[in-house]
């Protein structure tokens, strides 16, 4: 059997709707993707501190996570974020994160803490987690 190039054209181009289809029913509406995922479940997840900064003014309900320990937290902390120590999140997530949805932003001292917490949390199922790293770097002010 010969395969004419009308036909490969043909076969080109259904598979070309086909995945353009799956691409859309895969992410509907509006559901915070900045990055889309990957067989590593954090790789794609890192996102910069203006990236964060854009995220937060854009999404005002997004949640602020702060990892650190509550003595850093207490020296001064990005406004409005919620403190919850990476070695809780096991723990204390499920009560403190209830919607498994919700935008999180994850940051902590230097970004180490806040990579592994923000792989713990997809773990977890939560679905919108992004890390924006250290505070260390936040150029936009903190509070205590």
């Amino acid at each position: 059997m010969t395969i004419n190039k009308k036909t490969i054209c043909w076969r080109l181009l259904f598979a070309g709707v086909f995945i353009f289809v799956l691409i859309i029913l895969n992410n509907p509406g509006d559901n915070y993707q900045v990055y889309s995922g990957g067989e590593d479940m954090y790789r794609n997840r890192r996102i910069t501190a203006t990236q964060a900064k854009e995220l937060m003014a854009r999404y005002p309900n997004a949640i602020i996570l702060d990892v650190r320990t509550e003595r850093e937290f207490a020296l001064g902390h990005i406004p409005g974020a919620i403190l919850l120590p990476d070695f809780d999140i096991g723990y204390s997530a499920s009560s403190v994160l209830p919607d498994l949805n919700a935008l999180i932003l994850v940051y902590c001292q230097s970004g180490n803490r806040s990579r592994g917490a923000t792989s713990q949390l997809i773990s977890m199922g939560y679905k919108n987690v992004y890390d924006f790293g250290g505070i260390n770097v936040w150029p936009y002010g903190t509070s205590r």
